[in-house]
């Protein structure tokens, strides 16, 4: 007998945020298989439109998350609210060694997802929510060249943690995935280089980079009743990387 909850997710309102591509594109057609009713943001119009075309049966909003009025005024539009995936995210490489740029990686990143969680959190309390954030194997390590990308991956972990104790008073569960190497647009410029993405495959225990598509299992999971027993977690999903 399946243990998978059929239909759990059907009709439930899910807000994806940053899903115009990637990892947060395939996590919101992975809700709306499951019957639930998605909207998500992207960072332009132009980011909006061409993720509508590959994603039917969703509504599109641009949402700028480094703006709290526009965050609180884009969840107060649902009368209610199910599940919140935070996967809004930039990383900018070496030119995040510049201070405006790291500062900029950093609002968007971390306290963008912060923005959003405080916003949803009266809505997630009346239906017993859940909160997925999106962090990083750079959660767990360094990176010389992404010291922003990395210290907002950081404190997504710390995030999660935290507001996982303060949330759980009303009821809301937090957790938090943390992607390995995947093949999405923040990765290209590795993937076009061909001794970089040989490193990375050979360190990958299970030897190749992930899709999209690997994200989503977990996603689903925790914002599950089958994770109803799992909060302030950070789920590496990484093919083995941090293992080797």
């Amino acid at each position: 007998m399946s243990i998978w909850p059929i239909d759990y997710f059907k009709n439930k309102t899910v807000i994806v945020i940053g899903a115009s591509s990637g990892i947060g594109s395939a996590i919101a057609k992975a809700f709306v298989e499951e019957g639930a009713s998605v909207s998500y943001t992207g960072a332009t119009s132009a980011e909006v439109t061409a993720a509508k075309k590959t994603m039917p049966n969703t509504q599109g909003e641009v949402l700028d998350v480094r703006d709290n009025k526009a965050v609180i005024a884009f969840i107060n539009q649902f009368e209610q609210i199910h599940v919140v995936v935070n996967c809004a995210g930039v990383i900018k490489r070496e030119a995040e060694l510049d201070p405006e740029v790291f500062d900029n990686v950093v609002d968007i990143n971390l306290n963008g997802s912060m923005r959003v969680c405080a916003a949803a959190r009266e809505k997630l309390a009346v239906t017993g929510g859940a909160i997925i954030n999106t962090a990083s194997m750079l959660s767990f390590f360094g990176g010389g060249l992404v010291p922003a990308y990395s210290a907002s991956k950081g404190g997504i972990a710390q995030l999660t943690k935290s507001l996982a104790i303060a949330y759980a008073q009303d009821g809301i569960r937090v957790n938090a995935i943390a992607p390995g190497w995947i093949e999405t647009p923040l990765t290209q410029n590795l993937r076009d280089d061909p001794a970089r993405y040989q490193a990375i495959t050979d360190r990958t225990a299970l030897k190749r980079w992930g899709k999209p598509e690997d994200i989503n299992g977990a996603v689903l999971f925790l914002a599950s009743p089958l994770a109803s027993y799992i909060t302030g977690t950070i789920l590496p999903i990484d093919g083995g990387y941090l293992v080797v």
